[in-house]
């Protein structure tokens, strides 16, 4: 199993959309939607390559060095078999 934690959402979304936009939007969401194109991505390649699994986005399950830490409530946001 592959964890990947995204630390600069904000920063990338305002890259792409704009500081000033970005701003204007909940720091939850540019998380939400860089996980969505990530994981877009990510099944895209992974089917090209002929691998076959499933692809989550979980709310609730932090990466803190090497520490995996789960919160009292786990949420699966997206979910999606490839």
């Amino acid at each position: 199993m592959i964890v990947l934690k995204i630390t600069n959402s904000s920063e990338f979304m305002a890259t792409k959309v704009g500081k000033f936009l970005e701003s204007l939007t909940p720091d939850a969401f540019d998380q939400n939607t860089v996980e969505d194109v990530l994981l877009r991505k990510l099944v895209e390649n992974l089917q090209a390559q002929g691998l076959e699994g499933q692809i989550a986005a979980v709310r609730g399950i932090d990466l803190q060095d090497k520490e995996l830490i789960l919160k009292d409530k786990l949420h699966v946001r997206h979910h999606q078999s490839f």
